[in-house]
């Protein structure tokens, strides 16, 4: 069994996958209420996969006879000034989350409990790809600020929403 400092650090970030998710959600509602289809549907996947996730974490507890100790989440953010502050919000959310996955990791490390190290590596490389997401979208949004539908049509260009699934990919808990 993980050591209990890492399952509790665990079991937080699970509740921060899905406030993520639930936080998508929201970006996604922003997008399809403000007639933004394409930038609605890439936040709809992204809260998808957040929640993935957390049910990627979720399994690893099981799978090691370690408490699942679900958490309340909090209401979302739901108003924006703009096309642009929901990307703004979301890669800051994937920076937290990116510094949070890091602690994550050094904790295993420090108590010696490589098996959690080595499960929480995907989600360091995953954060990578996150980050680099939301970033690029939000240099596109912040460059098509004054003409937001240039914004829906680099979407529908760039990312079509063929994901290929990861085989190295932790299994989540009921499966895929």
């Amino acid at each position: 069994m993980p050591a209990e400092r890492f399952i509790e650090a665990l079991n937080e970030q699970i509740a921060a996958e899905f406030a993520a998710s639930h936080q998508y959600v929201a970006i996604a509602v922003h997008y399809e209420d403000q007639t933004y289809p394409r930038l609605a549907n890439f936040f709809y996947r992204q809260a998808i996969e957040e929640r993935e996730h957390a049910m990627m974490m979720i399994k690893y507890l099981l799978d090691t006879q370690s408490p699942v100790r679900l958490r309340e989440v909090e209401a979302p953010r739901s108003d924006f000034a703009d096309h642009v502050a929901p990307i703004e919000l979301a890669l800051e959310q994937e920076g937290a989350v990116s510094r949070r996955i890091g602690d994550i990791f050094a904790l295993a490390r420090e108590e010696g409990d490589y098996l959690s190290e080595q499960f929480v590596q995907w989600f360091l490389k995953e954060q990578v790809e996150e980050e680099a997401t939301m970033s690029t979208l939000l240099d596109v949004a912040e460059r098509t600020r004054d003409f937001p539908m240039s914004l829906e049509d680099y979407i529908a260009r760039e990312d079509p929403g063929e994901e290929v699934a990861d085989p190295l990919a932790p299994e989540p808990a009921g499966g895929r």
